[in-house]
């Protein structure tokens, strides 16, 4: 009996399906917000949208013009429901949906009540619009915010360009049907044609360039072109990965990563795409930018779906041009996927205002060193013009840093913050002034991906959680007391 109620508890008590309105009249009853919002659920359709509302509030009337709907100042009759395809209760009112409700069924019109499951024919899900592709969530009356806590998931996995794909797949479907008569070969066409470079230019604006390579996908079925994505990891934090390097790691064969790229996000990757890790870390072997370069080219050549995932963001300091550069004379086809750079999210953790008004309107991202190794020139001017200065990879130049910028003038009292491992769990925030930058190189403690802030602007705020960056030995404190 347990096991039977059990079996019982996981089938449904509705069935889904999809109502086919496009010209048809749909009708809506009352003239309140609830009305309104089954108005502008129906303006996603291309439903003959009309209400019956002796008295529309404003709220109504805006979405029954925005809808192009007819709104019928009089009392509901039954008559008002001839030739409907749906009705749906919305006055609010028990007695007034009740009546409403039962007038559709004499007519075998299906009918909803708003917040009135137990007199509703059917539900209304929580939707996404993807047209011609649409998802509908319902919990059948029982959890409306969890449908919409679920809508909202599968919004961020969906683009918005998904409709644009199926549509594009729709005109080249007879064309598929006559030149590839094998179902296996059909199928393994679509996948490719939906997760593959088709799918990449269409996501990305270019519907031509997409429609282009459908048409090479299909005269080339058998030789499958690769893509390249520049994916930004972020600073660590998986919530802060965007949505579309999400989707990309989902559809990934290959993801090619940092060592800075923590195990957490490199994970949420397909299982079993391959992982090629080309981090730079001591004591292991260090893998080149031209080697890296080699792999990306070598794996997209043999028509894989390669994300080359960096921490932070692609575009800054992850040498993104140089593999732009290789990927561009191999003729493969790849896009950049932009990522929360160091800078913005240490700033965002530790609420320091990057630009001031009044005190900080210029922003610089620089490196401790050029290519040849020497602190990088031109600082103090940008500096001591109120410049904030964020030094990426900075803990092993902080003595260099700091001499570059004294010697140019900039007061050893200007404010200074050091993060380590922004926007993480174990992130630790330093704060202290120009003159004690010099002491970071002694902190050998702090060994993880450090950001140092330079400016005003830091000094304006909240300091109260950070630690010290000077640390004063003990013996010295007891005699400073």
């Amino acid at each position: 009996m347990a096991r039977h109620a059990q079996a019982s508890d996981r089938k449904l008590a509705v069935f889904p399906a999809f109502h086919k309105i496009e010209g048809r009249r749909v009708v809506v009853v009352g003239g309140g917000d609830e009305a309104a919002a089954k108005v502008r659920l129906l303006a996603e359709t291309l439903a003959d949208i009309v209400v019956i509302a002796p008295q529309a509030e404003d709220v109504l009337r805006d979405a029954v013009a925005r809808a192009g709907g007819t709104i019928l100042a009089e009392a509901f009759a039954p008559a008002h429901l001839d030739g409907a395809a749906l009705v749906f209760a919305a006055s609010g009112e028990e007695a007034e949906d009740t009546a409403v409700v039962a007038a559709a069924r004499a007519l075998g019109i299906p009918a909803n009540a708003v917040d009135r499951p137990e007199i509703c024919d059917f539900y209304v899900g929580a939707l996404v619009n993807r047209a011609p592709v649409a998802v509908a969530i319902t919990s059948t009356g029982v959890g409306p915010v969890l449908a919409r806590h679920i809508r909202a998931r599968i919004e961020a996995m969906l683009p918005r360009e998904t409709g644009d794909l199926a549509r594009l797949a729709e005109s080249f479907r007879d064309t598929v049907v006559r030149v590839i008569s094998s179902g296996v070969e059909r199928r393994r066409f679509w996948a490719r044609f939906f997760s593959g470079p088709v799918a990449a230019h269409l996501q990305s604006g270019r519907p031509d360039a997409a429609r282009g390579e459908a048409q090479r996908l299909l005269n080339t079925r058998n030789e499958e072109a690769g893509f390249v994505w520049l994916v930004g990891a972020g600073p660590g934090a998986e919530d802060l990965l965007t949505l579309r390097a999400q989707r990309l790691l989902q559809e990934a064969d290959v993801i090619v990563h940092d060592a800075l790229v923590p195990e957490a996000v490199v994970a949420m990757g397909r299982r079993d795409a391959e992982r090629i890790s080309v981090g730079k870390r001591k004591g292991r072997h260090s893998v080149s930018q031209a080697e890296i370069n080699e792999i990306l080219v070598r794996e997209a050549s043999h028509g894989r779906r390669v994300v080359r995932l960096k921490a932070g963001d692609p575009l800054v300091f992850g040498r993104a041009g140089e593999e732009i550069a290789a990927l561009r004379a191999a003729g493969i086809a790849h896009d950049v996927v932009p990522g929360v750079t160091a800078a913005l999210a240490a700033a965002a953790s530790t609420r320091i205002p990057l630009t001031l008004r009044g005190v900080a309107s210029d922003l610089v991202f620089a490196t401790g060193h050029d290519r040849d190794g020497e602190t990088l020139p031109g600082w103090g001017a940008l500096a001591l013009q109120g410049a904030t200065v964020a030094v990426y990879m900075g803990r092993t130049v902080a003595v260099r840093v700091a001499a570059r910028l004294l010697e140019a003038g900039l007061s050893p009292t200007i404010p200074v913050a050091v993060v380590e491992n922004a926007a993480q769990r174990n992130e630790r925030f330093f704060a202290g002034t120009l003159a004690d930058l010099p002491a970071l190189e002694d902190r050998h403690e702090i060994d993880g991906p450090t950001l140092i802030i330079i400016g005003e602007a830091v000094g304006h705020a909240d300091l109260a959680n950070s630690q010290p960056l000077r640390v004063v030995p003990a013996e010295r404190a007891v005699v400073a007391a």
